[in-house]
């Protein structure tokens, strides 16, 4: 049953523990992994390691192109209401230019273990990646993410730099402080019956209006029923818990502040009709008012990161990958072309 056993090398852990990896295309995974019977386009494997004192299950794709003559990995990291399978189509551009995959779901989401007694914070999830990345043997990596894995990507960046040859961050959040901006503080237990009330048609009106800019064509509805499966699945509770706690997460880390220690070359994404900020529900008018436009933000960042550029088109929202990918794609792929 187990491809490998090794030991592990994450720094969280208080002993030496053994992680396994289990691969999906020897080893039959159920149906309804971990709360998700959402069906990925690769192969789903298991890695499998202690943190926090507990067994964990990371699942992830691990796709190798045709052409192996080009050593470079990419590692795509989801937003909080995505998967792994959400980069599906970038996955498959990135495949056609020679570029080895890696898609994982972070501990508390979709395919992966959802435990209830958890710290989450950007600086434990990044280091799950990276023992992830270890596990596999893979040393740099191009590093793309998108909303929530935008503000991850930039975390694992500022603690493994010599890894990450370049970073693409796709409308990432963080790009501003919202409890410095005026969003009240939300506690976990509250934020946990917001999250607890989603539903199918809650979460296609706020992707509908955040993502694509008030537009809705049929093909965008395969990530609402993805997100919607796991929030009323076998697991729906756990995960609604842990979606709080990521809430909190990223309201009360930011990582504003640090974009000027990113000292790899760096492309920011943004559709300037994005505005997404966190807490902006709970928040008063006036609070509302002045957060979450990325039409703004996105110039302001850009200035702060050395080796920066910027992309943004005025007329797409907060996922420009989904909304329009060959225009998405286009820039994507000339800029890592360099």
């Amino acid at each position: 049953m187990k491809v490998s056993v090794l030991l592990s090398v994450a720094a969280a852990l208080v002993s030496p523990a053994i992680a396994e990896i289990i691969n999906g295309t020897t080893t039959p995974l159920p149906e309804d992994l971990n709360g998700s019977n959402f069906t990925y386009p690769w192969p789903v494997n298991l890695y499998r390691f202690a943190s926090q004192n507990q067994s964990l299950e990371m699942a992830f794709m691990d796709v190798a192109p045709r052409n192996t003559s080009n050593e470079k990995t990419a590692l795509l990291l989801h937003g909080k209401n995505f998967c792994g399978a959400t980069w599906n189509a970038t996955a498959k551009v990135l495949l056609g230019a020679g570029y080895r995959v890696i898609l994982p779901d972070q501990i508390g989401f979709c395919k992966s273990s959802k435990p209830t007694n958890y710290q989450f914070s950007l600086q434990q999830l990044a280091l799950n990646t990276r023992s992830l990345l270890q596990e596999l043997g893979v040393g740099n990596i191009t590093l793309i993410g998108h909303s929530m894995g935008g503000m991850l990507a930039t975390r694992f960046s500022l603690m493994y730099p010599q890894h990450v040859t370049e970073l693409v961050l796709v409308d990432p959040i963080g790009l501003e402080d919202w409890l410095a901006k005026g969003v009240p503080y939300l506690s976990i237990d509250d934020i946990y019956k917001n999250e607890a009330a989603s539903n199918y048609t809650s979460i296609r009106a706020y992707q509908q209006a955040t993502y694509y800019v008030n537009e809705w064509r049929d093909e965008y509805d395969v990530w609402v029923v993805m997100l919607n499966n796991v929030y009323h699945g076998s697991l729906g509770k756990q995960f609604a818990w842990c979606q709080a706690r990521v809430t909190d997460m990223v309201l009360t880390q930011p990582v504003l502040y640090e974009f000027g220690l990113l000292n790899m070359r760096t492309l920011l994404v943004v559709g300037d009709k994005d505005n997404t900020a966190i807490g902006k529900q709970w928040s008063p008018p006036e609070v509302q008012a002045r957060i979450g436009h990325y039409n703004i933000l996105g110039k302001e960042v850009v200035k702060m990161i050395p080796k920066g550029m910027l992309v943004e088109w005025e007329d797409l929202g907060h996922s420009p990958q989904v909304q329009n990918p060959d225009r998405f794609h286009e820039a994507l792929m000339r800029w890592l072309a360099g």
